[in-house]
């Protein structure tokens, strides 16, 4: 099986890249490998023996997966089998020959699955409605169907650590529930088991790298019709943020792997009921209602940032 990069220093060079920016490729492949590899060792995503389905969708986030899984089969200490699957949702304009090709020229093992989803989610969501729900369900439901028939024992999605916070924003703002993307998780049913190995690198890295590895890539004309959904607002308040305050998309990440249940409000996680002087609970008690450093950095002028009036 060949494979889409070996080592940072045969990367292949795409026509898009310039030759002296050789030394950022490499370093930003090493980085993007040193932390899939890291949430694959931590969430024990991959084990020996396994098969994988790497879904791969055309984007630049799934060509990104693919091409850090490929690397890894190569070099990590286990053995794992990969097979690269695209639903074919039948979208006008769909070029069906691009991913093809693509996998082939790599001796990437494949399999394109052929579901007329746009047809469905066109006839049941009003015009103007967001469609990514409906079609996320589908699709789901198509990949586990066929994930069990091809005997697949781990499915792979090519969701980062910035979907992963703005799934707990939304979840946040829109479902009033503290709840994100896990990068391991087991379908309903319990017969499919998901993996994310992108859990810990950022779009930002995982666009650069795509641009400079000259993936083709396939738009999703489908969504990206509707400008107004709530992920891209979402999106943007989270680029406002790390553009006006830079390490803290990192630090909120942080947050959803320092869980505290003691300190949240939920009754079903934390036994509050039977919590008194005898059964302290938590080890650093009342200590986590001292005040915090809130200041902002030495850099900052307080003086010229936006200051909502809340009455």
């Amino acid at each position: 099986m060949n494979h889409v990069s070996n080592t940072p220093s045969d990367i292949p060079a795409s026509p898009n890249v310039a030759n002296d920016n050789g030394k950022r490729i490499k370093k930003l492949a090493t980085k993007l490998r040193r932390k899939t590899g890291q949430a694959i060792a931590d969430f024990n995503m991959i084990e020996e023996g396994d098969k994988v389905m790497v879904c791969l969708s055309g984007g630049k986030d799934s060509y990104t997966m693919l091409d850090m899984l490929l690397h890894m089969q190569k070099s990590a200490p286990i053995h794992f089998s990969i097979i690269a699957v695209n639903l074919d949702q039948k979208q006008p304009g769909f070029p069906e020959h691009v991913l093809p090709n693509y996998l082939e020229n790599l001796g990437v093992d494949y399999a394109i699955i052929e579901e007329d989803t746009y047809s469905i989610v066109v006839d049941k969501v009003p015009v103007g409605k967001t469609t990514c729900s409906l079609c996320s369900r589908l699709r789901r439901g198509i990949l586990y169907t066929n994930a069990i028939k091809m005997g697949v024992t781990k499915i792979a999605l090519g969701h980062h650590r910035d979907d992963m916070l703005e799934t707990l924003f939304l979840n946040m703002f829109h479902t009033g529930r503290l709840k994100s993307m896990p990068p391991k998780l087991t379908s309903d049913d319990g017969k499919n088991v998901v993996i994310r190995p992108l859990a810990y690198c950022s779009e930002q890295d995982i666009a650069d790298y795509s641009i400079h590895m000259g993936f083709p890539i396939i738009p999703c004309n489908l969504c990206g019709s509707q400008e107004n959904l709530q992920r891209k607002q979402v999106k943007l308040m989270l680029e406002q943020w790390n553009s006006q305050f830079p390490g803290r998309i990192e630090t909120m990440f942080k947050a959803l792997q320092n869980v505290v249940p003691s300190h949240l409000a939920d009754p079903k996680v934390f036994n509050f009921k039977d919590l008194n002087e005898n059964n302290l609970g938590e080890t650093n008690g009342d200590t986590a209602f001292d005040p915090l450093d809130l200041s902002p950095p030495k850099d900052v002028n307080i003086s010229t940032l936006p200051i909502t009036r809340i009455d």
